[in-house]
């Protein structure tokens, strides 16, 4: 058995991949836990058409996370998709086998933690901002919760209203904010969701899914009126946590 053969296999597909820190993760975790021969690594894919090739083109690859913007579009690719996955219309986590590609959903369990702690037994109206695979998670995890909320996007197709229509008395009255798209996701640090900002204060609390930077100006913005806000670290190292538990079951 050769030494690439050996070696046990893990990584992230999507494009853009280098704002992320799933490799700085995973790579931390191996050696915590004297895993020598784990790899995580990062595959930069321009079509979700590349998927077959890259497998058939990497030994030992045991598992993969999926990121912008292939969390939908993988879904024909795949052998089978957990019930879950299948519910919320996105998969982020592919584990594979001799009977092929399985797909989950972790931004779920990942998001579920992230908000949880916050709510403290109340359920303000929410805004999620953007219609891509992580809002889907994000929605899932407000209706289990019974919390109303609206879907902002480009299109009426994709969400509830469209950003044009986002008006200072909606943002005022939805005192949860979340943020799932990539804008001020590095390197575009200098940009951020068109919000009326000016109706959001001390009431609010933002969250938003991008963890680099740790602070985004979306954030920024809501801390400077008084808002809590909370990035997506949380929510990264819970999907990853549970990401590495379906690899390995």
């Amino acid at each position: 058995m050769s030494v690439a053969e050996r070696v046990v296999r893990y990584g992230l597909i999507g494009t853009p991949l280098s704002h992320s820190f799933s490799q700085q993760y995973f790579t931390q975790k191996f050696l915590r836990e004297g895993l020598s021969n784990h790899r995580y690594e990062l595959f930069p894919i321009d079509a979700i058409d590349a998927l077959p090739r890259l497998i058939e083109d990497s030994p030992g690859l045991r598992g993969l996370n999926v990121t912008i913007p292939y969390k939908q579009s993988i879904i024909p690719f795949l052998s089978r998709v957990d019930p879950l996955a299948a519910a919320v219309g996105a998969v982020n986590c592919i584990r594979i086998g001799e009977d092929g590609l399985t797909g989950y959903n972790t931004d779920v369990e990942g998001f579920r933690r992230t908000l949880l702690p916050l709510l403290k037994g109340n359920k303000p109206r929410a805004l999620v901002l953007g219609s891509g695979g992580a809002s889907r998670a994000v929605a899932f995890v407000l209706k289990e919760q019974g919390i109303r909320f609206r879907v902002v996007s480009r299109s009426r197709e994709r969400g509830d209203m469209t950003w044009n229509l986002l008006e200072p008395i909606i943002v005022d009255v939805c005192k949860l904010i979340i943020n799932t798209t990539p804008l001020g996701m590095h390197p575009d640090v200098g940009t951020l969701p068109p919000v009326p900002y000016s109706s959001i204060g001390p009431g609010h609390t933002l969250i938003d899914l991008v963890y680099n930077p740790e602070e985004t100006l979306f954030l920024r913005e809501g801390q400077a009126r008084g808002a809590t806000i909370v990035n997506g670290m949380a929510m990264l190292h819970a999907q990853a946590d549970a990401s590495w538990a379906l690899w390995n079951t």
